[in-house]
This record gives structure tokens, sequence and C-alpha cells, in this order.
């Protein structure tokens, strides 16, 4: 798409420099659409290429609307998980539950949300770009020198370069948020365990189903089992309560692997033959369920996107959301302020964060439910009707949120 040319940096007479860290889903649906505004953007990637694997995440509210406009929804909705149901196993691997109206991991199959596999978006928001943004793979910051008229950003690669502004969009562990706001102490959440996740060849057979085997004691939580991509894969999630959120040994992935192996040691039904494909998976990933919260979203020049600024935690349900319609924002105040970001970004926050706070919020109805792979109860409560605290249901708050044109 053409750009609008309305982006500009130092004093109006060349476009904005602007660097975004983090290629996964926040930082390519940023990159969009501050090069259609005008802005000369640079997005950097530690990873040597687009990260294959991740969750299946949802687009849903009024990210679907951010998509329609990005032009993107169509090819979003082409692939689509498509699932056609779910299935809940109790412990002896005996189905108590069936369900063709609900899924644990996107809710309700009656509305026109989108479950969609990570690599999959991030692939199509990158091709969505095009060629007039610069990705930069297999580098990331190293340092921040925010100054009265730019920022000069040092990569670890070596190379240097100045910029008008800096976006973190790198994650909940973002480094970019650790350079600009100092240490993480007090800013990380923890509100579930361990959450793994890895691709298996599709030996179950499932046809666009999903099963979720649920254990009832001890530290592992059971295993959730999906198709993808035309029934040709499986993605495989476990998880494991009880360590600490915050040992740095359990960063590496295989300590990651070998404590999921213990604590899944006697655990029955198909998990060993699942658990035998996570030691060779290339795109196994594993996390702790974590919120960030900060009091503001910027520092001169540094802003936050996304799980960056304001994780919900996969129990949430909503970080995709949150992260595609925050950027749709972040991207038009910084149209709107013509080149004033301290004003842009505190259009940015002032606008999305009631929102954001909402959907947060999210996770502790979905904790009090039960751990996020194990919401769908025999009475298939899962992103139920019933309103929470403030009185709205689970898809009220989705929904609260107007995309608007800047």
């Amino acid at each position: 798409m053409a750009s609008e040319n309305t982006g500009t940096g130092h004093g109006g007479t060349r476009p904005a420099r602007v660097l975004i860290s983090g290629a996964s889903v926040a930082g390519p649906a940023l990159a969009y659409w501050l090069h259609r505004y005008g802005f000369h953007v640079t997005v950097v990637e530690r990873a040597p290429a687009l990260r294959p694997g991740g969750q299946a995440i949802d687009v849903r509210g009024p990210a679907l609307d951010v998509a329609a406009r990005m032009g993107v929804l169509d090819e979003i909705r082409d692939h689509a998980t498509d699932l056609r149901g779910m299935s809940v196993l109790d412990e002896s691997g005996t189905e108590v539950f069936r369900s063709t109206e609900v899924t644990a991991s996107g809710g309700r199959l009656d509305r026109g949300d989108v479950e969609i596999l990570r690599d999959d978006l991030s692939q199509i928001l990158v091709r969505a770009g095009g060629p007039g943004i610069e990705y930069l793979f297999d580098d990331s910051i190293a340092a921040l020198d925010d100054g009265p008229d730019e920022i000069r950003v040092r990569f670890a690669s070596g190379r240097e370069r100045a910029f008008d502004l800096v976006v973190g969009a790198d994650g909940v562990h973002s480094h970019t948020r650790r350079l600009a706001f100092g240490p993480d102490s007090g800013r990380l959440r923890p509100m579930t365990g361990h959450l793994g996740v890895w691709t298996a060849p599709n030996v179950l057979d499932l046809d666009r189903w999903q099963i979720l085997y649920r254990l009832q004691h001890g530290p592992a939580w059971g295993g959730l089992v999906m198709s993808v991509r035309k029934n040709a894969e499986m993605r495989v999630y476990v998880g494991v309560d009880g360590e600490d959120p915050f040992d740095p040994a359990l960063r590496d992935p295989e300590a990651q692997k070998r404590m999921i192996a213990a604590r899944y040691a006697d655990v029955g039904w198909e998990m060993p033959r699942l658990l035998n494909y996570m030691w060779d998976a290339p795109d196994f990933h594993c996390d702790v369920g974590l919120q960030v919260h900060l009091d503001s979203w910027s520092r001169g020049r540094v802003v936050l996107l996304g799980d960056a600024g304001y994780c919900g935690s996969p129990a949430s349900g909503q970080g995709t959301s949150m992260a595609m319609v925050g950027a749709h924002v972040l991207a038009g105040q910084l149209k709107a302020a013509g080149g004033d970001h301290r004003a842009a970004f505190a259009a940015y926050e002032r606008e999305l964060r009631p929102w954001v706070t909402a959907n947060q919020a999210l996770a502790e109805r979905h904790i009090a439910q039960g751990p996020p792979d194990q919401g769908v109860s025999s009475e298939g409560d899962w992103y139920d009707d019933a309103p929470g605290p403030d009185g709205r249901t689970f898809y009220e708050v989705v929904d609260d949120f107007t995309v608007r044109a800047y």
C-alpha cells in the first residue's frame, strides 16, 4: 500500500526513523502502519529468521477490524485452525465432555473470531508490510543513548545507528524494556506455571479437533492436543506448576525439557508418546504465564508495545488482540501528533490503557476456573457468559473497544 507520508521527524524535514525490536506479531503490525503513514521503519529480530512454532493465538473483536483495515483478514481466515470442537478426557483417558460449540484454546465457535498459529500470523503481517520495511535478523539492541534530538542505538553485532524513536515489541522478557526502564523487579506478575508447546505429527489422527487431557493432582496440568494445518500436524501443550517462575536455569530450553519430562514421568494416556516428540522439536517453546504491569509505557524516546508493555499472560486469551490493536493505536497517534512523540505516547496510553487493564483482569477469571489448558469443565463453562467482577462477560470486555481512523 502506498505511504500516506505523514510520519515526519527532525522538524518535518525528513521521515521519522523508527526502530522496532521484535518481529513476532506486535512488531510487524506496527511496522505495517508506520510504513503506511510515511515513517522510515527498521525491525530488528534476535532470531536468524522469523521464529517457527508458538501457540495457537486468537484474533478477536476489534483486532478483526484492525486486520480488515490492513487488508489481511481474509488471509488470516484462510490460515485459521478451523477446529470443529473438542473433547475432555479424565485422568484414565475416558471422555467426560464433548462440544462442537467451544474449544479450550479458542473459545466460542459461533463468533467471527479467528484462531491461528502464531508463526502463520507473523508471516502474514510481515508480508503485508511489503519490501519498504527494513528487517535486521540475527541481531538485537545492546545499548541505547537517548538524546534531545535522536536516540543512538548500538546493536549486538557492533553496528551503531541513530533513530528518532525506539519501540520495544520484544515480548514479555523484553530486553528493550530493561534497557530503557531499568530492572524488571516488581513489573512481572506470575499468573500460571510453565506452559510448554511443540509440534508433532498427527499421530492421533485428529480431524480439526482438540483433546484436553486433565490431571487432578500434582504439578503436571495434563495435556492439550489439537490438529493444525489441515490435520497435517498437531500442536501439543503441557503445563507444570510449582517451579520458581524466575529461575534463570529454566530459561534454557534443554533444562525446560528435562523439567517437563520429570514432571510427566508417570502420566498416562498418550502423553509418553507425545513427549517423545518434544526432545527434537525445532519449535519447542516454554515459558511462565506472566503479566507485565508498568506505571507508564514510555520513557523518553522509547515506547513499549504488546507483551513488552502490558502482557496479559496466556490465561487472558487476549495477548494477540491487544498487540494488534495497540499497534494500530500507537501508529495512529504518532501520525496524528505530527512528530511530537511525547504527545503521541501519552495519547496512545490514554486511549488504550483502560481496555488493556480490563483484558488483563480476564486472566484472573480464567485462572479461577482452572489452569488455562483445563478451562472446560464437565459443564463446558470456559469462556462462558457469566458476568465477571466488573459486571461484564468475557466477550463484552473483548469487544469494548472502537477502532477509529487517524
